[in-house]
């Protein structure tokens, strides 16, 4: 039986995080294909849909020592037995409910640290994974979950002589927004460490033809695989449109686009025949979020509109599967694009339309499933859909039937199947 170790950051399920949804439900359903797949976190403990990681599995590069090895030079020294009182849940946990209260612009020195493997300031953090990995698991293939975690690949190499492999989704966006020169420094890290992954793979390929150009990968070196998703418990949406619910699913903040949205709903409730419309928003917030939401509410208040919006922070499998099938369309204004949006493949297996702007990968899913709506203008393309109660439930029909199809995780797992197994007989 093959092994692949898959290496996580941990999100502390603080919100919707993309890629640990993606990792968590590819690492379950690889291991119902017959696969033995690992998967190890770091930073913060995994808090996903289901249940991938043992209990005695530990967690590596904890959030809190990491911090501290980079800023103070004693703790790059001190014994285990310090450092795991760092790593134990509760204080992790703690870490967590205050994560999103840094952002990458101050974050330059330690992203860069981390993208210098084992001659960073995390060194011995870089050790520790790795002699686990040896001692522990002896896998077949290293499947990294981002290309920030490049700085890993050339000591896995060294030590275990197994393939390693990178996912690519968004990491573009942390890399920019950090304050220079770092934000140069860590773009060079990464191309002078291609070299040490054996196949990256993009989500989407719109995302392969972008980080290719950006990090100078050859187009043969890299892999697309759409992410696939838990179909299990999805069921078609009512689309009664009594009232009709407009979505928004993603962490609650102004950068995805929430402010924007809320824009838009104070628009529609002005148009004839959307008097009743709702706004129903979900996907969890962390440390100035809040005040996004807040500042949100307060706008609404002041308009009267306080009790037809509804903020939920609940954003759990159960609690999403509620949420979307009480939506008439969902939307998130991302203006900038993302590497892909699985909320977008999740309304769409509720059967729910979905309107998203022109940008990164979601003209790439909407030509592929059928299931939405690209706008120009985001009002008018909403007002069009929601007045137009028969057109969203065709749209909603192709949504779903094309997910089902394409995009369910078993799918994704096939396919990252084959791809181990070639990578390993051409390794």
């Amino acid at each position: 039986m093959m092994k692949v170790v898959h290496i996580i950051p941990g999100s502390g399920g603080t919100f919707y995080c993309q890629n640990c949804m993606r990792d968590s439900a590819l690492v379950q359903a690889l291991r119902r294909a017959g696969v033995d797949a690992v998967m190890v976190p770091m930073y913060l403990p995994m808090f996903t849909d289901g249940d991938p990681v043992p209990d005695d599995t530990p967690v590596f590069f904890g959030g809190i020592n990491v911090w501290l090895q980079q800023q103070v030079p004693f703790f790059r020294k001190t014994p285990r037995w310090l450092d795991r009182l760092f790593d134990s849940k509760w204080m992790l946990k703690r870490a967590a409910s205050m994560e999103g209260t840094t952002s990458p612009a101050g974050l330059g020195a330690m992203t860069l640290s981390m993208l210098e493997g084992a001659r960073g300031n995390q060194r011995k953090e870089v050790e520790r994974l790795v002699q686990w990995l040896v001692e522990h698991e002896k896998p077949d293939v290293v499947h990294i979950s981002n290309v920030l975690l490049i700085g890993l690949a050339a000591e896995i190499k060294a030590k275990l002589n197994v393939p390693v492999i990178c996912s690519l989704q968004d990491e573009d966006g942390w890399l920019d927004a950090i304050n220079p020169p770092y934000n140069k420094r860590c773009w060079d890290a990464i191309r002078a460490r291609t070299g040490d992954v054996d196949r990256f793979v993009a989500v989407s390929h719109w995302f392969a033809d972008r980080m290719g150009e950006r990090l100078n990968i050859p187009r043969e070196r890299m892999d697309v695989v759409h992410v696939g998703i838990e179909l299990d418990g999805f069921k078609p949406a009512s689309l009664d449109f009594d009232p009709p619910v407009l979505g928004y699913l993603s962490r609650m903040n102004a950068s995805l686009g929430l402010g924007r949205l809320v824009e838009a709903f104070v628009e529609l409730k002005k148009v004839r025949g959307l008097e009743n419309l709702r706004l129903r928003a979900t996907g969890g917030l962390v440390g100035e979020d809040r005040k996004c939401v807040s500042r949100l509410r307060k706008k609404l208040a002041g308009l009267g509109l306080e009790n037809d919006a509804e903020f939920v922070e609940d954003f759990s499998r159960e609690h999403r599967l509620e949420f979307l099938s009480s939506l008439s369309v969902l939307c998130v204004p991302v203006e900038q694009g993302e590497a892909f949006g699985t909320y977008i493949i999740e309304a769409m297996a509720a059967g729910v339309p979905v309107v998203q702007p022109n940008a990164g990968a979601f003209p790439e899913l909407i030509e592929a499933t059928g299931g939405g709506v690209i706008y120009a203008d985001l009002v008018e393309t909403l007002r069009e859909v929601l007045m137009n109660p028969e057109r969203a439930r065709v749209l909603g029909k192709k949504g779903r039937e094309s997910v089902e199809e394409h995009f369910g995780i078993e799918t994704m797992a096939q396919k990252m199947g084959l791809l181990y197994r070639d990578i390993r007989q051409n390794d």
